[in-house]
């Protein structure tokens, strides 16, 4: 397919988008013909991590999380035309001041079953900012469609929906209103955690599972492996399963709503780094190459969209 960099899918209807990280563009998805650019999102910075990452869809409008500047921010834009002639109109900043890094910029965005926006935040390589509840760096943040403080959030006045994240890039609701959200360690656990309004998830004090004496302020991933088999980045929950898309791993894991404490591989090595994971409107598996960032091994075709089907995951 040639994508350079991509980093999320979305649906416009049952128009399939994609981001590319490097270029900022937008670019519209067809069997037939290949892609085509929708537009190219102004003021996107590539360096490292950074860039053009999650987007989201919501009616006629296309969310952005993006690095640009000094910061990451969130921004809209409408959407105009049909399939095969989808543009963009002029963009609206609803959230800014995230801060950026080389590294840990987080970057999924997604609408919740409650219709906010949830956007997972990384700590800008500044650990200690995952733990203020004054930074936007290192939490995962609820706003509404038009970044507006929700009155139900956990803290008044705040966007902040949970806090002590390192790199977040994965979040995702199962069918009955659970939270679920994928999170890079630093060099001994990736982890899964649900997610809980106002709860703490302990970075830097904890990465992975706490041991010995346990601080009760900080809540515990569901499930963790070595960063060295890993590297979760977007999820999707789907049927009975917890679908998670791996980098330096290069696989799918797999874990069952029905026992959280569990995985298994599927894919593993066939496809190389694994960016993103979502389930399409007619109910496919697509998975999102991610070989061609720098770190990966690009093979003919790469990066490109991959149709799997997992068990347990229907």
């Amino acid at each position: 397919m040639g994508l350079a960099a991509p980093w999320s899918i979305a649906f416009f209807g049952r128009v399939p988008l994609v981001s590319e990280r490097d270029s900022g563009r937008i670019l519209e998805i067809d069997d037939e013909v290949g892609t085509r650019v929708v537009a190219t999102v102004d003021g996107v910075d590539g360096t490292g991590e950074g860039g053009l990452l999650g987007i989201a869809v919501r009616q006629r409008h296309l969310y952005a999380y993006y690095t640009g500047g000094s910061e990451n921010r969130i921004a809209r834009y409408p959407i105009t035309g049909t399939a095969g002639s989808l543009a963009l109109g002029r963009g609206e900043t609803i959230l800014r001041g995230i801060p950026s890094a080389t590294y840990h910029n987080g970057g999924r965005i997604a609408f919740g079953p409650d219709g906010m926006l949830y956007a997972t935040t990384g700590d800008a390589g500044r650990p200690g900012l995952a733990q203020e509840h004054a930074s936007l760096a290192g939490k995962i943040l609820r706003m509404t469609p038009t970044g507006a403080v929700p009155a139900d959030n956990p803290f008044p006045g705040s966007l902040v929906y949970s806090l002590g994240h390192r790199n977040s890039q994965g979040i995702g609701w199962s069918a009955d209103g659970r939270m679920f959200a994928s999170e890079f360690g630093a060099d001994a656990e990736d982890e899964l955690n649900q997610i809980e309004a106002g709860k703490n998830y302990g970075w830097p004090a904890v990465e992975g599972r706490q041991r010995g004496d346990r601080a009760p302020e900080y809540t515990d991933p569901l499930i963790t492996w070595p960063t060295d088999e890993a590297s979760p980045s977007g999820i999707a929950v789907v049927g009975g399963a917890v679908v998670i898309a791996n980098l330096r791993g290069e696989r799918l894991r797999v874990v069952p709503l029905n026992d959280t404490a569990t995985s298994a591989d599927r894919y593993a090595g066939e496809f190389g780094r694994l960016r993103d994971v979502v389930v399409t409107p007619g109910g496919e598996l697509w998975v999102l190459t991610n070989n061609t960032d720098g770190r990966g091994t690009p093979g003919a075709g790469d990066d490109r969209i991959v149709r799997v089907t997992v068990d347990g995951a229907r």
